[in-house]
């Protein structure tokens, strides 16, 4: 039988580099070309595509919905040629406001993909403002229009709350028009200060802050203001109506196996764990030369493993087994605090507990 895992494409092009935003990316240059998209069909051959049969594919970054027309198509169709897409049941790009017109909506539609991950992060202008973002509140109400023109009935939000600036009434504006527009999932992300970016510089010099009230006051507005619109919140970030949970990430919350493909992706397979050389120019001149672009590998153990899986799945709706916790351990105190409770044989966060998930997640390991 052929092994079921679980694909992601970082495609690390960026039209503007976010100052808050940690992950690998660069503005195109000439690098945005045929041969990218060429290295990684590559790559995907040399890690056993032709063996492998993806369950949910996933392009981030970066900004995948930057790529053109051409380049689109030519990595889309490549893939579905080297890998078994018969059981792929959730096919995700994520994309930007101003990246994409309505032919090109329809032509990632028409090439497999039938969900968005849409990054609008603020539908507040100083909000986008502080957040160093290239398009206005309008581009983003009609990136998403032109979506559901193109035919996609999978529609996700991105969303960003303490923000220095952001107050409750403007945080609730955004959740607000997030509704009205009406996604089948939003994504409400708690803005870190990540390491090599501006944002964690000015942060350092004192010129942004942050808020641990603050944090929870607007964490606890999302949740409150979604599950009261008939949005499941089921995971610490995520909020969806009820079928339309990301299966790709709940694969990662759960300990499957994935492989990425792409400058910066990181891959877990059989209990081994690596990340893809992340500078596009030298990946794709390995990858052309057959040189292996894996770096930073590990084997899991299973100890690793377990605190692993139980940070992740502490994060979800259903909660983690108790047999992943170690004895001693404080789980009976935080039961009386009110932070956690059982069901069944799991644990599960109280609607208090989810807003320390990362700090309870730490006392049980």
């Amino acid at each position: 039988m052929i092994p079921v895992v679980h694909l992601y494409l970082h495609i690390p092009f960026c039209h503007h580099i976010c100052p808050y935003c940690g992950f690998y990316k660069h503005t195109p240059g000439r690098l945005a070309n045929r041969a990218f998209v060429d290295a990684i069909l590559a790559e995907a051959e040399r890690r056993g595509a032709r063996d492998l049969a993806p369950e949910t594919v996933y392009f981030g970054g970066g900004t995948p919905s930057l790529l053109s027309p051409t380049l689109l198509e030519r990595l889309m169709r490549g893939l579905a040629e080297r890998f078994d897409f018969s059981r792929v049941s959730e096919y995700t790009l994520e994309a930007n406001p101003a990246t994409f017109d309505l032919e090109k909506a329809r032509l990632m539609r028409d090439l497999g993909a039938d969900r968005i991950s849409l990054g609008v992060q603020s539908f507040q202008a100083s909000i986008l403002s502080t957040l160093g973002r290239d398009h206005t509140p309008a581009d983003a109400i009609e990136a998403f229009e032109t979506l559901r023109e193109a035919g996609f009935e999978k529609l996700g939000l991105d969303l960003m709350f303490s923000i220095p600036g952001q107050d409750l009434a403007l945080w609730r504006a955004d959740l607000e028009q997030a509704a009205l527009l009406g996604p089948e999932h939003v994504s409400a992300y708690n803005l870190t200060y990540e390491e090599d970016t501006e944002f964690l510089t000015k942060h350092q010099e004192g010129e942004l802050d942050s808020d641990e009230d603050r944090d929870a006051s607007l964490f606890h507005e999302a949740s409150a203001f979604f599950e009261g619109a008939g949005y499941v919140h089921y995971e610490i970030s995520n909020y969806a109506r009820p079928g339309f949970e990301s299966r790709h990430n709940r694969a990662y919350w759960s300990g499957a196996d994935y492989l990425g493909l792409g400058p910066g992706a990181v891959s877990t397979m059989n209990g081994r764990r690596w990340k893809t050389l992340p500078d596009t120019a030298a990946y794709v001149r390995a990858v052309t030369a057959g040189i292996d672009t894996a770096v930073e590998m590990e084997n899991l153990s299973e100890e690793d493993l377990r605190l692993e899986a139980l940070a992740m799945q502490l994060r979800t709706r259903e909660g983690a087994p108790a047999r992943l916790l170690h004895e001693p351990n404080p789980l009976e105190s935080l039961i009386e605090e009110g932070w956690i409770e059982r069901r069944g044989d799991r644990i599960v966060l109280t609607r208090e507990g989810r807003a320390l998930a990362d700090p309870i997640a730490g006392m049980l390991a």
